[in-house]
């Protein structure tokens, strides 16, 4: 079975080919069953190994490098965090006709969030808010810089063409009206911190309720904090989202730009992937409804 294919110059990858690759170079595991997983990523391809075992496919040259970095620096960071994140087990050469080199990882029980349906959202939001608080105290050290780091502007040509094609679809006047206030918001001036820098649902996992694991690190890196704020408009309701700003204490233009990276990401996704990832768009449809009702009840 082939994971749905959402990139013109996606691999093929399925699971003869993820058994010809374990066969190949890790004969040891090659007895054990291989399941596709049915997942919301859009870089890589996943298929459960046995019980306790996850193989990682990147479906794009782009995501090579993504996971090159995990390979190096989640063990890293583990020790440190209060949730389980991906740990390393293994990593595979080219061969077998996949072009890039592929990863075994420790399995992570768990389901995603559900946008707009978590049963107890400020719980939620203090395991996020603790989460958040823990990456951020580890020292960057030599960390790379992360995929999403800098200043807004960096990203307005980009936002501003989103918008645009997204005439008809969204009130493009309020869409507008959002991202340019996040424009105006004063920059970070502190140190960089470490992000994960994509906290996204499908980069979630939950059991009982509660946020159990943080997965998919490949955007991960030294930044400024407001990236991290993204899954407040994603996930969590407005009186949690409040309990989320209050435990981490978020100024005002930190938060105000951690509403905008919210926006520009969601902009951005909603006119790719609407015909390409059913989820991913829905997603973003979610998260621009509720950065516009938040942007209008600050400016009102």
């Amino acid at each position: 079975m082939s994971p749905a294919k959402m990139h013109a110059d996606e691999a093929d990858i399925d699971t003869p080919l993820v058994r010809r690759l374990l066969a190949a170079q890790f004969p040891e595991w090659a007895g054990l069953k291989v399941d596709p997983v049915e997942s919301n990523g859009t870089v890589n391809a996943i298929y459960r190994l046995g019980d306790d075992m996850a193989v990682r496919l990147p479906r794009i040259e782009g995501g090579v490098e993504d996971v090159q970095r995990e390979m190096l620096l989640l063990p890293r960071l583990a020790p440190s965090l209060p949730l389980a994140i991906p740990a390393p087990l293994g990593e595979g050469a080219p061969g077998e006709g996949f072009p890039w080199p592929w990863y075994v990882y420790r399995w992570l029980e768990g389901e995603n969030p559900a946008v707009g349906g978590l049963d107890e959202p400020g719980l939620f939001a203090a395991d996020l808010a603790e989460f958040v608080m823990a990456l951020q105290r580890v020292d960057p050290g030599d960390a790379p810089r992360a995929y999403r780091s800098g200043p807004l502007a960096r990203r307005d040509a980009d936002t501003r063409e989103a918008i645009a094609q997204l005439h008809g679809v969204i009130d493009t006047d309020a869409a507008t009206a959002a991202w340019e206030a996040a424009l105006r918001a004063p920059r970070w001036d502190g140190p960089p911190v470490w992000v994960h820098a994509d906290l996204q649902p499908g980069n979630l996992l939950t059991a009982d309720g509660r946020l159990s694991a943080v997965i998919d690190f490949g955007c991960m890196g030294h930044g400024e904090p407001a990236v991290d704020l993204i899954t407040a408009w994603s996930l969590l309701t407005a009186d949690a989202r409040k309990e989320f700003r209050a435990a981490l204490g978020v100024d005002d233009a930190t938060w105000a730009r951690g509403r905008g990276w919210a926006l520009s990401i969601a902009l951005i996704e909603l006119p790719y992937y609407r015909t390409r990832n059913a989820t991913i768009a829905r997603i973003a449809r979610h998260v621009i409804g509720e950065v516009l009702a938040d942007h209008a009840a600050v400016d009102r």
